[in-house]
């Protein structure tokens, strides 16, 4: 096939951390066939920053601001007509970004999304619905977890169980890992929106995009390994989950009705705890509490 000259895609990459994992995601990027690519790294003022590599445009931030930020600024020198937002630890082919544009093509304009496989092979929850206060609660509630491998549990946190290997569908919105969408409607609608410091800022984006009628699609023919943790610290992971959904909940309606269903959810998990510790099992019900309560009351970022 023949290459063309002029970028088709721009690949935003944040970066923010080790180094490693971003050079070679940048490196399967620099060797994708098939297409014509604009790659960018938007440094989030990593302390371990990422070096200048030929063929690689390095956008420098001087502050730490979060995913969006991170993309936002990445997308500042962007000249191709489609973006392709990419996580910076994520293994693919070498016609990835090829046939992720051949699966959206019929959709565009769309945001779309390819299967996101765990580093075990296994389909990750890549498509979801968009948040309810029930969804967040009943993920809340722990003695609930050990049934979330069933397909009913699934749904009830909110995963679109359709979104299968082979499927291609529209969705209400698939996750940050990688999307597909034109840069115009990026902008149009003012990309990200960088009150959210990591997570729920890919469910807002694609809500304004839906309201401005450009759909989500899962296209699951087309597929990526996501190793995880390359651009976040694991201690802070639960803190910065709980504080988005907040800000998602102030913006889209009901923070008021969430605060007090996850309130009300952290008195069963301690009821719950306590049980346990009466049964001998090594918990700690009050610490417990005390910790879910200091997520649920600590607003957004």
């Amino acid at each position: 096939m023949r290459v063309p000259t002029e970028p088709e895609v721009a690949v935003v990459v944040p970066h923010h951390g080790d180094p490693t994992p971003t050079l070679t995601t940048v490196r399967a990027l620099l060797a994708q066939e098939d297409v014509a690519l604009e790659v960018v790294v938007a440094d989030d003022a990593s302390p371990e920053p990422f070096p200048d590599v030929p063929g690689v445009t390095v956008v420098r931030r001087a502050r730490n601001g979060g995913f969006g930020a991170a993309v936002g600024s990445g997308v500042e020198p962007v000249t191709a007509p489609l973006l392709l937002v990419l996580n910076s630890d994520v293994c693919f082919n070498p016609t990835f970004v090829a046939d992720l544009v051949a699966a959206a093509a019929p959709w565009q304009p769309a945001v779309v999304g390819p299967l996101v496989l765990d580093p075990d092979g296994t389909p990750a929850p890549t498509a979801r619905h968009f948040p309810t206060t029930t969804h967040q609660v009943v993920e809340w509630l722990t003695p609930l977890a050990r049934f979330r491998g069933r397909r009913a549990l699934r749904e009830a946190v909110g995963h679109d169980t359709r979104a299968v290997p082979g499927a291609v569908l529209p969705v209400d919105w698939v996750v940050g890992a990688a999307m597909l969408l034109p840069t115009a409607a990026f902008r149009a609608v003012g990309g990200f929106d960088e009150r959210y410091f990591m997570n729920s800022e890919e469910v807002d984006l694609q809500r304004r995009l839906r309201g401005a009628g450009v759909p989500s699609v899962f296209a699951g023919t087309v597929s990526l390994t996501h190793v995880g943790g390359g651009s976040s610290d694991p201690g802070l992971r639960r803190r910065w989950l709980v504080e988005s959904r907040m800000a998602y909940a102030g913006r889209w309606g009901g923070r008021r009705r969430l605060v007090a269903a996850l309130t009300a959810a952290t008195a069963v998990n301690a009821a719950a705890n306590t049980a346990r510790r009466v049964a001998g099992r090594d918990v700690a019900p009050l610490a417990t509490a005390r910790q879910e309560l200091r997520l649920i009351r600590g607003g957004p970022r």
